[in-house]
């Protein structure tokens, strides 16, 4: 049976009352939250596919498995679906954009010569819709990246071409941060490594530093773009040795103060990202985050409202960083409707951040007094307050659909615009 509007209303009211009681005010809560954007992925919508007139197949260790009927074929259809996406999610939100998504009019543009003039229909259409874009290099499904090495290969012609892509790619993202008057992120990460054992760890290590500091040796204003770098524990084809480490890039942007990027796929599928939240922000100015899921290995798969998903939001709420956070998503999932995909994830993350800020004040003041079996309690407690019904009314206020109502949207678009592709 389908929330009304009283329903909603008076639902609110007691989980209103409800806190209160605990000392929140929920309204303040989804004020603050309408204010946090969420960087959709574009990839999601097309397979990572992108748009440029030649290239080598999906390379780099990436996998998108799946072939669920309406893929976007164009960039126009990539917009459209993005939009009706953003219809279904409260708040305002950002597109992350890779380089290959650029829109070349039929030229062969190769990497390295790409410029903001390919991206403008791109900014033009986040400004209409008042949203800020982020960017990214796209070092891989290309012939150079073919024996999956780029920043950091022997060959100094193929490491030169890659850092033309990436000092391309800052331009267009601060391009993109000018015009839309927020700043872009614009995050370098290469798919280096080896499957199995090297020899010599050192060596490409050093000539990705090198790389790097060409790439990044133009100052360009944090107000129209920020540097991130992004690390990574294995992948498929570098399962034994990747060249962007987690040691590697943290030193890097510690001494560069530069954002780290921190994807929650990216690390030993035991491993969680929260507890290294609080001990990079005290080194670098920001993070960047990419929201994903892996399953046994970096699969992005849809971020789902599970424990890990709530660890990085209370870490970032309970630690007041959130005004040093970019928030990202990072998966792709061919096997379901796309579109439901990112409505699913990212309004799940945007969840677990509601979650977060409506934890009860007694669980720090217990904590504090070391009273670790009240704070044990109160973490116990705190599952089953009525979240949901704040969420319910954020989404009305919002004017977008309440509970499962979202995904009778994506199923009437799906009949009416992918079945026709």
């Amino acid at each position: 049976m389908p929330l009304t509007a009283k329903s909603i209303k008076n639902a609110y009211a007691l989980a209103k009352e409800r806190y209160a009681d605990l000392g929140l005010n929920t309204d303040t809560a989804i004020a603050t939250l309408a204010k946090i954007p969420i960087s959709l992925h574009c990839w999601q919508g097309d397979d990572v596919g992108g748009f440029e007139n030649h290239g080598t197949g999906l390379t780099g260790g990436i996998a998108v498995t799946g072939n669920y009927p309406g893929k976007a074929r164009n960039p126009e259809e990539l917009r459209a679906d993005v939009e009706k996406a953003l219809e279904c999610i409260p708040g305002r939100h950002r597109i992350n954009l890779h380089a290959f998504y650029g829109e070349f009019g039929g030229k062969k543009v190769d990497r390295n010569e790409i410029e903001p003039k390919h991206f403008q229909n791109w900014i033009d259409w986040a400004k209409q819709l008042k949203l800020g874009m982020d960017f990214n290099p796209t070092c891989f499904s290309h012939p150079k990246a073919s024996d999956g090495f780029t920043l950091s290969h022997t060959d100094r012609g193929i490491r030169n071409f890659w850092i033309e892509h990436c000092i391309a790619s800052r331009e267009i993202g601060a391009a993109m941060g000018k015009a839309l008057g927020s700043p872009t992120v614009t995050n370098v990460w290469i798919p280096d490594g080896y499957k199995d054992t090297p020899v010599d760890r050192m060596s490409p290590r050093k000539r990705l530093t090198e790389s790097l500091d060409k790439i990044f040796a133009k100052p360009i204003s944090p107000k129209v773009n920020l540097d991130a770098v992004e690390c990574k524990l294995f992948g498929i084809g570098s399962e034994s040795y990747v060249v962007g480490s987690h040691e590697f890039y943290l030193g890097y942007a510690i001494k560069n103060q530069k954002l780290l990027c921190l994807d929650a796929g990216h690390f030993h599928p035991t491993e969680g990202i929260a507890d290294k939240i609080t001990s990079t922000l005290l080194y670098v100015p920001e993070i960047l985050l990419h929201v994903s899921r892996g399953v046994r290995w970096d699969s992005d798969h849809v971020v789902v409202l599970d424990d890990a998903l709530q660890s990085i939001a209370q870490e970032l709420v309970r630690n007041k960083l959130l005004n040093r956070t970019r928030i990202g998503l990072d998966f792709f999932d061919a096997s379901i409707n796309r579109i439901a995909a990112w409505v699913i994830g990212t309004r799940n993350t945007i969840k677990s951040l509601l979650i977060a800020m409506l934890e009860p004040p007694s669980l720090a003041e217990a904590e504090r007094n070391g009273d670790f079996s009240a704070r044990l309690a109160w973490m116990e407690e705190a599952k089953s307050l009525p979240w949901s019904a704040v969420w319910d009314q954020y989404c009305t206020m919002s004017g977008v659909p309440v509970g499962e109502a979202w995904l009778a949207e994506v199923q009437g678009y799906e009949k009416t615009v992918l079945s026709k592709r």
